[in-house]
Parts: structure tokens; C-alpha cells; sequence
């Protein structure tokens, strides 16, 4: 049987990640949550962010400056990362399709079950800081 104990904290980091577009590390749900609950420490926040993540009600997106970050969206889409300030944005509209999957499992002799489709460069605002700098 797979019974798995509900957890106030564990609860609340998930509601933090589905409230949430950011796209926060650990640190920041422990930053976020800590007032809430001062008996919280960093070691439970990592804990059970992958305790979330397997058990698929959230997802990580990916590394930025060391730090892994999280979703609470778990709909398939498709992310940017910039690579200067470490922003990630939501792609939704721009992720590869269930044909593009059948197609390359095809092509490549295997059933694609998902695909994490992550876009790297520089954000608008950086590219705009840029151009501001520059005389």
C-alpha cells in the first residue's frame, strides 16, 4: 500500500510553487516559509521538494547559479532561462507537440513519454540594461 503522511509544510511549499510564476530554489521556499513555521529547516525543504517532485505535483525546471529550481505547474510548456540575471519564464505556447514526440520516438526507435524543452540566453530586461550601458 502507498500510503504518504500529509504534512502541513510539505502542503504549504506546494500551494508557495502553484501561487508562483518565479520559479523559486530552496532557498527561497525556506525564505518564504520560515516565518510561518519556525520550526522549518532547509534539510526538510530539500527533502520534500523531492519527495513533490516524485511523486509528479511539481517539476524541476532547472539549474541557475547553482541553485535547483522548481515548478508548480506540471502541464507541459516549455521554459527560457536567462543566463545573465537567472530569470525563468514560462513558455506554454511554444513547446513541442504530441506529434513531434510520436515522431522522434519513430525516428529514434523509442516511446517518448514527455519532453523538457528549456530555451538559454538573455532576457529582455538584461538586453535592455545592456543598451542602456552602452554609450
Amino acid at each position: 500500500m502507498n500510503n504518504v503522511r500529509t504534512s502541513k509544510k510539505r502542503d504549504a511549499m506546494l500551494a508557495l510553487l502553484r501561487s508562483t510564476h518565479c520559479h523559486p530554489g530552496a532557498d527561497r521556499v525556506y525564505r518564504e516559509l520560515k516565518l510561518q513555521y519556525p520550526d522549518l529547516s532547509l534539510g526538510t525543504v530539500y527533502r520534500n521538494l523531492n519527495h513533490l517532485c516524485q511523486r509528479g505535483l511539481i517539476r524541476r525546471v532547472g539549474t541557475v547559479d547553482g541553485q535547483e529550481r522548481y515548478d508548480g505547474v506540471i502541464t507541459p510548456h516549455s521554459h527560457f532561462i536567462c543566463d545573465r540575471c537567472g530569470a525563468i519564464l514560462d513558455l506554454p505556447e511554444h513547446s513541442p507537440g504530441r506529434d513531434w514526440l510520436e515522431s522522434v520516438g519513430v525516428q529514434y526507435g523509442f516511446q517518448a513519454e514527455g519532453c523538457e524543452f528549456i530555451v538559454r540566453g538573455v532576457c529582455r530586461d538584461c538586453v535592455g540594461d545592456q543598451t542602456e550601458a552602452d554609450p
